[in-house]
């Protein structure tokens, strides 16, 4: 996410000030620096009054001074060297290295500048000339100041140079900017971005607490974010919290991702309650992460309006709605929203179209989504990738039409994808075609893209057939592979603690009354003519046996222990890493009557939202 020298504007901008101690706030960064000694500071007679607007104005100024002789001081060519460095017109950058070259003894500060010019933002940067400029300056003996290693670390990060990083890090202690709290928050900044959280953890760990300021937190959390270690981003949120740190806009994000990812739906709504209290007006980039938390943490009518309040919605706030919408099975809403998109002169991109196509795939929208395949490649100019081929197949083979699918992986321009073959035997255990099923995994495992869950797939569809044997020998041969399966889990939110259970678990502190709810639960469903529906249960043991495996599901135990938990009326929250059963989904459809409760289930693939015994995927999953 943002870098630690950034984050002082951003609070500015949505009008978030820090509770802490004015000593405590973050000192004036490269880029204020700069501008001065361009505003002023030691310009040269010739330096014109006002900023350049262009590069030939540049070069007129220049001429001037080397006219005079004056091109190869630091003090009259500095305002010159920071207006190319951190501009944005083309062939700046090349202008300012030549401006630079031309210095006869260049300060830290020129080095500061041009490095900073090579590690920005725009098309034309080069993190890699940015680490040879400083090994430049490190031989000419030039000692860096505090404004120069996060600049250096902003490259290493860019390029990915973990090892490079690490010897900065070195030069750090060396030179005793170890508690420079720029140095430190650029220093985590960089492992999260290198994917090294534990690394970014450490760094912010050994900073002093009268260190660490919004920045560093902002900085951590980016590094949990980007590392896929959502809990771990939540807990640290709510730590710097409890601190009294008042979040910027860039924690806010990193938090929000991590609730969207976990489905959090307290903790998202909480950070949205925050930022309406301390901005005036959300921008932009706020807006769309919370129509990405809304949707994917199950509540698609608030992330539908806050995406209708955005006065300015661009590309990215349209992608977010309409993949939230694909996720809750409403494709005809997606659709309408991405013409919408399209009316309002914003064009599609690849992202857009892999939500269009999966919203036409989760609804069965077959015809639907052939034309929008077709629109992408004629109308928007737009070359499909694996994964618009992969929605495709999704969306033929779970309509039937098997065959088709197949040809259609046989004539991917980037050749068959692990996702498009997966695709494929997902909708083979649908449409119980076995034959089909076993070409898939075996150009799965040709691919080397295999896992556990393929070989169960057979292993189950071979046990519906009562074919016990093969079924056993699908299983023995994932293990004899050394494939693991990834423990089946449910999870429910209460009041923002997430309570994780698998199936038969009786390790919750509140296992007895869980159970007791349980029981309390078929009683009723008794009297509604329910059955259990043991059809799924690919294990050779008697009635009896398979019934009581259903009973004890993962995900009866979240939600009996969420309508035991929660408020009178509250919906429940699910998030389940299985896909959703014919048993489960039958169950859930006739709780959600006879407790009056919304029951909302997020399995592998969508949204499940149970309510007055009917589901929103219409039994289309």
């Amino acid at each position: 996410m943002v870098g630690g020298l950034v984050h002082s504007q951003a609070q500015h901008q949505v009008g978030i000030a820090t509770p802490r101690t004015a000593a405590a706030a973050p000192a004036p960064g490269p880029a204020t620096a700069s501008e001065q000694a361009f505003r002023g500071r030691d310009q040269s007679p010739c330096a014109t009054a006002a900023s350049p607007r262009s590069l030939d104005e540049v070069r007129k100024v220049h001429a001037r001074h080397i006219k005079l002789g004056l091109d190869r001081s630091p003090r009259h060519a500095r305002p010159l060297l920071a207006a190319c460095a951190l501009a944005d017109w083309p062939g700046s950058m090349g202008y300012a290295a030549s401006i630079f070259a031309a210095l006869d003894e260049p300060e830290a500060f020129d080095y500061n500048t041009l490095m900073r010019g090579y590690v920005g933002g725009r098309g034309d940067r080069d993190p890699a000339a940015a680490l040879r400029l400083f090994a430049d300056m490190m031989e000419e003996g030039v000692e860096p100041d505090s404004y120069t290693f996060p600049f250096v670390l902003k490259a290493c990060a860019q390029l990915g140079a973990l090892q490079e990083g690490r010897q900065l890090q070195g030069h750090l202690v060396k030179l005793r900017f170890q508690h420079d709290e720029h140095e430190q928050n650029s220093l985590i900044s960089f492992y999260g971005k290198c994917g090294e959280a534990d690394q970014a953890r450490r760094a912010f760990e050994q900073m002093e607490d009268d260190e660490k300021t919004t920045a560093s937190w902002s900085a951590l959390l980016a590094a949990y974010t980007r590392g896929g270690r959502w809990a771990e981003c939540v807990e640290s949120f709510g730590a710097m919290v409890r601190e009294g740190w008042r979040p910027d806009e860039s924690s806010m994000v990193s938090v929000l991702s991590a609730c969207a990812h976990l489905g959090a739906y307290d903790v998202g709504r909480s950070v949205h309650c925050a930022l309406l209290r301390n901005t005036v007006r959300l921008n932009t980039f706020m807006s769309t992460s919370l129509v990405d938390m809304y949707a994917k943490c199950g509540c698609i009518e608030k992330s539908g309006a806050v995406f209708d309040a955005m006065d300015d919605k661009n590309a990215w706030a349209y992608s977010a709605m309409v993949s939230g919408l694909a996720l809750h099975g409403d494709g005809s809403k997606a659709l309408e929203v991405f013409d919408a998109m399209v009316r309002e002169g914003h064009r599609p991109d690849d992202a857009v179209y892999v939500g269009v196509l999966n919203a036409c795939s989760r609804t069965g929208l077959l015809e639907e989504g052939l034309r929008c395949f077709d629109r992408m490649r004629l109308e928007h100019k737009l070359t499909p990738n694996a994964q618009h081929y992969g929605c495709m197949v999704d969306l033929m083979a779970r309509a039937g039409r098997l065959d088709d699918a197949r040809t259609l992986i046989g004539s991917m321009p980037t050749g068959p994808t692990d996702t498009a073959w997966r695709s494929l035997l997902n909708a083979c255990r649908i449409h119980g075609n076995l034959e089909l099923a076993e070409r898939a995994l075996q150009e799965l495992a040709r691919l080397g893209a295999v896992n556990a869950g393929d070989y169960i797939i057979l292993a189950d569809m071979h046990a519906k057939t009562k074919n016990w044997d093969d079924a056993a020998a699908r299983r023995t041969e994932a293990v004899d592979r050394g494939l693991a399966q990834a423990p089946a889990f449910s999870a429910v939110e209460v009041h923002g603690t997430t309570h994780r259970f698998v199936s038969q678990d009786r390790s919750h502190p509140r296992a007895a009354d869980i159970y007791e709810m349980l029981h309390q639960m078929e009683w009723q469903l008794r009297f509604e003519g329910y059955k259990p529906d043991t059809s799924d249960v690919a294990l050779d043991v008697d009635e009896e046996e398979k019934r009581r495996v259903v009973a004890a599901h993962s995900q009866k135990l979240a939600i009996a222990f969420g309508l035991l938990s929660t408020p009178e009326g509250a919906p429940v929250r699910v998030v389940t890493n299985l896909r959703m059963s014919k048993e489960c989904h039958a169950y859930s459809t006739l709780i959600s009557e006879i407790f009056g409760r919304e029951i909302v289930v997020k399995d592998r693939n969508r949204f499940h939202r149970f309510s007055r015994g009917n589901c929103s995927c219409r039994n289309y999953w």
